[in-house]
């Protein structure tokens, strides 16, 4: 508290330029408070291709706070999903979760808020900055600098009613049952790939049998899935390979 105390204080002190303020609009605009801590905003919206090196020779982006706010994003949704649907399993928990936070739902969420044109990156270098993540990355970094700058209450109110409940129907997510299995076998074909499904049944701590499955394209593990049925472990490592390669 303390510290947050003296962020909102010297908030108040310091001087902005024209593009603080533009900034602090901005993100006013998104998350639907003031920011306090404004350089936290900057740094979440430097990319890699132009990050700054520090004194200690560190080389600052917005990569830590994308790793800080992909964890808080996927706790907060995670609750949501928890309390709301109190009679689903975990298997129905987990692909709601990978349904809203996969990369594809980020990016296009993070291009509808207008992050496009918030993002500092080397505009001239596009072949390191065309991946398709840029958008949900930043997402993701600028949700990190929430919870920093105003806690994690506030951010759990910005993830639900500005991100989730404005952009997400959650009925629509569950009637949209894909099929993953069949998305990936569909995709290996396409591109002339090998594929292969390995499942192996284990024993957990408390007894109880699950199965562990594994999609193999090309003599590579894409991903590992797990459920208490043969069906349930192919289709999570099916969900997290059509993650992988932006199938969804």
């Amino acid at each position: 508290m303390p510290v947050r105390f003296f962020s909102r204080i010297s908030s108040l002190l310091k001087f902005y330029t024209a593009e603080d303020r533009q900034l602090a609009n901005s993100v006013r605009t998104i998350v639907g408070q003031k920011p306090y801590n404004l350089s936290l905003y900057h740094l979440a919206m430097r990319h890699s291709s132009v990050a700054l090196t520090n004194k200690h020779g560190f080389k600052e982006s917005n990569e830590r706070l994308e790793y800080l706010g992909d964890a808080v994003l996927g706790l907060i949704v995670a609750q949501l999903l928890f309390e709301k649907f109190p009679y689903k399993d975990e298997g129905f928990l987990t692909e709601m979760r990978s349904r809203i936070v996969n990369r594809e739902s980020l990016n296009q969420l993070g291009r509808k808020l207008g992050l496009k044109d918030l993002i500092n990156y080397n505009q001239s270098s596009k072949s390191s900055i065309s991946h398709k993540s840029m958008y949900g990355d930043t997402l993701e970094a600028l949700i990190g600098a929430v919870y920093l700058d105003m806690g994690y209450k506030t951010c759990t109110r910005f993830v639900i009613n500005r991100l989730i409940l404005n952009h997400f129907d959650l009925d629509e997510l569950i009637n949209a049952n894909q099929n993953y299995k069949s998305t990936v076998i569909e995709y290996a074909q396409k591109e002339n790939k090998s594929i292969e499904f390995i499942v192996n049944e284990a024993e957990t701590k408390d007894k109880t049998r699950q199965f562990i499955a594994e999609i193999i394209i090309d003599q590579e593990v894409m991903a590992k899935g797990y459920g208490l049925s043969k069906k349930k472990a192919e289709q999570d490592a099916a969900l997290k390979t059509c993650d992988k390669l932006n199938l969804n």
